[in-house]
């Protein structure tokens, strides 16, 4: 039997930390139309692109799954929403500028969740500095494809838009 680093690229040390967070995306649907916000001009990573509300888990302040997904949306949005069932997980990496040694990464695991709204007036007078949003559109599900998407959110949109089974 081969020792336990055969055939490994070198030892695990050697490679930059990864620190695993957990986000969830809210597809809220009113009238045919979706919820998009954009990515302010100060977006560190996605200037100008659109997105769903959601965001990373506080792991402290998060009393569960669905309480998360409603403060994340509230906070960007301004909207109420009443959690509905995953329906993709996806992942994507982005440096993390809290790490210790330079080269860490977050890793962060996403879940895309269908939502139904409760109140419909999206504003963004809630978000907080790091959300960087500078708008909000309910946007026609057969327009979506006009919006130039965050490139880790096109496979979602396609599996959101796909007819169900």
């Amino acid at each position: 039997m081969p020792p336990a680093g055969a055939g490994a690229p070198g030892s695990r040390s050697s490679l930059a930390p990864v620190r695993l967070e957990f986000a969830q995306k809210a597809f809220i649907v009113s009238g045919g139309r979706l919820l998009l916000v954009r990515k302010a001009a100060s977006d560190p990573f996605h200037p100008g692109r659109w997105e769903v509300p959601g965001g990373r888990l506080e792991v402290a302040g998060d009393l569960d799954l669905d309480d998360h997904i409603r403060r994340e949306v509230w906070e960007e949005v301004g909207i109420k929403i009443e959690p509905g069932p995953p329906f993709h997980l996806w992942q994507w990496f982005m440096p993390d500028r809290t790490a210790p040694s330079p080269g860490g990464r977050i890793r962060v695991v996403a879940a895309a969740r269908r939502c139904r709204p409760l109140t419909l007036d999206a504003g963004l007078e809630n978000q907080d500095s790091g959300d960087h949003l500078d708008d909000c559109a309910w946007v026609p599900l057969e327009e979506i494809g006009a919006y130039d998407l965050i490139p880790s959110l096109r496979p979602v949109m396609r599996a959101f838009l796909l007819p169900p089974r």
